[in-house]
């Protein structure tokens, strides 16, 4: 597999899934998310990788939109079943690296850092050449994705923490040489210490570029959020947008 299966996104991970990112469900935050898709998509349809339980895509499809996904794992589709709205979203199970759905789409998106999911740049560009295939001619291909905070990593050290609380934290484990980490999440609580461990590879933004490139994509926009703000050196993330050539 290129990406997690079932083994680490199960049932019990579902289950907690929208709990663990219940700050990705803020309204300032999923409406921004939603109109910048929305805006692209225009009258013609969306088609999600990774849809996971539907967070975006069916507020997505509330908005008129036409959406379709692709998603590896069976338990958060389970989940996305459960909702009420997503009856109307056809989901394909399998590998966005390879699994193909049918029809041409406007847009093709992938939020959330999941493109860090896809643990090898091999199959990254696997990723952008499958969108680039289901895009049809000027189509765009949306990834929302972290920039690398390695600018705060000392010298020798591999360990960053990226969330402290009472009774949640988590930290990010670094292997600077092959660009994989993990991203440990520990939750306390009555029944005990819950550890959550999340493998990733993380991709510069001309990295995204090349790989656009090679699927015959070129970058129309950059911004460091979906509200669009200015990309900056200071930037912690990124919404880009590729377009596949009209012609």
């Amino acid at each position: 597999m290129t990406m997690h299966d079932d083994g680490i996104f199960d049932a019990a991970a579902a289950e907690r899934y929208d709990e663990s990112s219940a700050a990705m469900f803020a309204p300032e935050v999923l409406g921004p998310t939603v109109d910048f898709l929305a805006q692209l998509a225009g009258e013609g349809g969306a088609l999600e990788f990774a849809i996971g339980t539907g967070r975006v895509a069916v507020p997505l499809a509330e908005r008129g939109v036409d959406v379709s996904g692709i998603e590896i794992s069976r338990a958060m589709v389970a989940k996305l079943r459960e909702k009420p709205g997503s009856n109307g979203i056809d989901v394909v199970i399998g590998d966005m690296a390879s699994t193909t759905v049918e029809g041409a789409f406007r847009l093709v998106y992938l939020v959330f850092n999941t493109i860090g999911n896809v643990e090898t740049q091999q199959a990254q560009v696997a990723v952008f050449r499958n969108a680039a295939e289901h895009l049809e001619p000027g189509g765009f291909f949306v990834v929302e994705v972290g920039v690398p905070n390695l600018r705060e990593l000392p010298p020798g050290q591999t360990v960053q923490p990226f969330h402290v609380s009472e009774n949640r934290f988590g930290f990010d484990e670094f292997d600077v040489v092959t660009q994989h980490a993990v991203s440990h999440h520990f939750k306390i609580d009555d029944a005990g210490a819950q550890h959550f461990a999340c493998p990733f590879r993380y991709v510069w933004p001309a990295e995204l570029d090349l790989m656009a490139q090679l699927a015959g994509m070129e970058l129309h926009e950059r911004w460091e959020d979906w509200n669009r703000e200015p990309f900056t050196a200071d930037s912690r993330g990124h919404v880009s947008v590729w377009q596949l050539p009209a012609e």
